[in-house]
């Protein structure tokens, strides 16, 4: 690979992204001899030297972090059901040191968790929120990463048709990236409180089911009456933010998912979706984007105009909105947004990743190098620190612009 030092993040992301993990291709049909990669970096332009070992290690950690988000989000939900997604996270905990918190099945409806549970109830592995953390000595500030882990979503009694429910294995795209990223950024060294926060559940039919026209009390206390049990990862995720902020008192909450098909008509197959009540960490999430490789770009934000969507007479908000062509990923964000409250104080960053999630039939491990790039400035890493955004000038040197725009013009 031939760059510059800036670049020597992203493009070993893009490398890690051409080699995924999964395959259940029988032998006779593939190549038997594993195969060893070796990946080379002619640095141009290069002040700082050789890369030194600890880059090294960043890039190979931040490599297995994509791939581990892409070989869950390629597992079919034969294989990766929400009990598999638990083993996945222990896994983790376990190499790091960290015991997971996990609140299951019927625990989940008594503690009040009626996004999470009315999702999954129907299934036959139970929904759960699971939740690692990292607590270091010194930590200044808390900051959660909730993931959607939708496991599969057949919509629900709203089901889906046979052409648009192929692929919904890839609904757990934001937890799987929360995970990846997660074990990579504590690996790498973060001195901030961090907790991962993974909403998972099937959407299954069932007897069970929740129907059009049920009403759920979610963990904010707010209630919702359901008129789409195809909008389901908002419902998760609303349980999941609020649970960030009551009980693990963060302040800043990212929440990631795979959360609307409007998503790619919004900002493409490319780029994912922002939204946040911080006109600052939407511009650092478009600048960890150009960092990274997983490109992002701002959606409207705007809940005095576009809330009214969700009105209910009998709830207090219905989960599905009323005219789908009014800003649809907005409202989706929005719906979330609405249980930390639109006067919260914290930082609240919601990152819709539907379409880059995948590449044709191969997922992309999407969402894990963004993640590592965004909160670089909170990590022990060099590397991690020189393509974050935060604390970096706005404005670039002029040079630098016009080199960007050449680039912009070449592509």
């Amino acid at each position: 690979v031939v760059c510059e030092r800036s670049d020597v993040f992203a493009s070993a992301c893009a490398v890690a992204r051409a080699f995924p993990l999964f395959t259940r291709r029988s032998a006779s049909s593939r190549r038997t001899e594993k195969k060893h990669v070796t990946v080379e970096f002619v640095v141009v332009n290069n002040d700082g030297g050789l890369l030194d070992d600890a880059e090294l290690k960043c890039l190979s950690n931040a490599a297995d972090g994509v791939r581990l988000a892409a070989r869950i989000v390629d597992t079919p939900c034969s294989e990766m059901n929400t009990d598999h997604f638990l083993d996945e996270i222990k896994v983790v905990g376990s190499e790091l040191g960290i015991t997971p918190v996990i609140i299951r099945g019927e625990e989940l409806k008594q503690r009040g968790f009626g996004g999470i549970y009315g999702v999954g109830k129907a299934a036959e592995h139970p929904p759960a929120l699971a939740v690692l953390s990292h607590t270091p000595d010194g930590a200044t500030q808390t900051i959660a990463w909730v993931g959607k882990g939708i496991v599969y979503d057949t919509g629900g009694l709203s089901i889906k048709g046979k052409t648009t429910m192929p692929g919904m294995k890839r609904d757990c795209g934001g937890a799987a990236a929360i995970l990846g990223a997660f074990k990579a950024t504590i690996k790498q060294g973060f001195k901030d409180n961090l907790h991962a926060v993974f909403c998972l559940a099937e959407n299954s039919v069932g007897p069970t089911a929740t129907r059009p026209d049920d009403i759920h009390t979610l963990y904010s206390g707010k209630t919702v009456e359901i008129n789409n049990t195809d909008a389901e990862g908002r419902l998760v995720l609303a349980d999941g933010v609020v649970y960030a902020s009551k009980d693990l008192s963060a302040d800043i909450i990212l929440d990631m998912a795979t959360l609307t098909g409007a998503q790619g008509i919004s900002t493409g197959k490319y780029h994912a979706a922002v939204m946040t009540n911080s006109e600052q960490w939407e511009g650092a999430c478009v600048r960890a984007g150009r960092s990274s490789g997983d490109l992002a770009h701002p959606l409207v934000y705007c809940p005095e105009l576009h809330f009214s969507e969700f009105t209910s007479a009998v709830a207090d908000m219905k989960n599905s909105v009323a005219d789908r062509e009014n800003a649809q990923s907005s409202c989706a964000g929005l719906f979330i947004g609405s249980h930390l409250g639109f006067d919260w104080p914290g930082v609240w960053v919601h990152v819709d990743i539907a379409s880059p999630v995948h590449a044709g039939e191969r997922a992309t491990g999407f969402g894990v190098a963004l993640l590592m790039a965004l909160f670089g400035q909170a990590s022990d890493d060099s590397m991690l620190n020189q393509v974050s955004p935060l604390g970096a000038p706005t404005n670039k040197p002029e040079d630098q612009m016009e080199r960007d725009c050449k680039r912009r013009r070449l592509v």
